[in-house]
């Protein structure tokens, strides 16, 4: 049982949730084209603790979305992160982005692909199943006309994410279903972030570090 306060940076969409005991108690969250994360963050954090009576000493753990993602989405988030954890004192949890936004989606069969916007025909993805078991790694990957076919060849796949316009104009098969205009928010990882910090699997503050995937390059 917990007050968790959750950061999602990862992508344009810059997210602040608390979390009481797993739900979601209150959400402020600004998805405009360009990012806004240096001037919202530290706001949203202040508003959404001010809002709801509650003072920072109160929190338990911070949770933060670790990634893939925007490299300069991620550094905020996490160096927002680990601030407050070595102020406070607090127990750092991460989430994977991609997990975060898989929970987005409810299905009954086939598997999810969360996916994300990378450069040019470029994504970062990973699979999941309807239990939320990551079945296939998270890596960057090249969007053809073939890509998934091993897996849509067999059964209906579900596609979330700011990848899934690029994906979409280029995929006509009958087991490919998209679900556009999503983007990961810090609301899925209330219930994440609880679970972890029940089982008490946190993150060195000191070393931990967003999973890039890829080595940035800047321009």
């Amino acid at each position: 049982m917990a007050l968790i306060l959750c950061l999602e940076t990862a992508t344009t969409n810059c997210s602040v949730a608390l979390a009481k005991d797993g739900a979601l108690l209150a959400l402020k969250e600004d998805n405009s084209a360009k990012y806004s994360h240096a001037e919202k963050l530290h706001v949203f954090i202040e508003e959404l603790l001010e809002e709801n009576k509650l003072n920072i000493s109160e929190l338990d753990a911070i949770a933060v979305s670790k990634g893939p993602g925007s490299y300069t989405g991620l550094r905020i988030g996490v160096s927002t992160a680990k601030g407050l954890c070595f102020s406070l004192a607090l127990p750092l949890i991460a989430i994977p982005t991609l997990t975060s936004l898989a929970s987005q989606v409810k299905i009954e069969t086939g598997k999810i692909v969360a996916m994300l916007d990378a450069r040019r025909m470029e994504v970062y993805s990973a699979i999941y199943d309807l239990n939320l078991n990551q079945v296939r790694e998270t890596k960057a990957q090249i969007l053809d006309e073939n890509a998934f076919r091993e897996y849509l060849d067999k059964e209906k796949l579900v596609f979330i994410g700011s990848g899934v316009e690029k994906f979409k104009g280029i995929c006509e098969h009958p087991n490919a279903v998209f679900i556009e205009g999503r983007l990961p928010s810090a609301r899925e990882m209330c219930e994440l972030a609880e679970s972890r910090y029940k089982k008490s699997d946190t993150e060195d503050v000191a070393y931990f570090e967003p999973y890039y995937l890829k080595d940035f390059i800047a321009g």
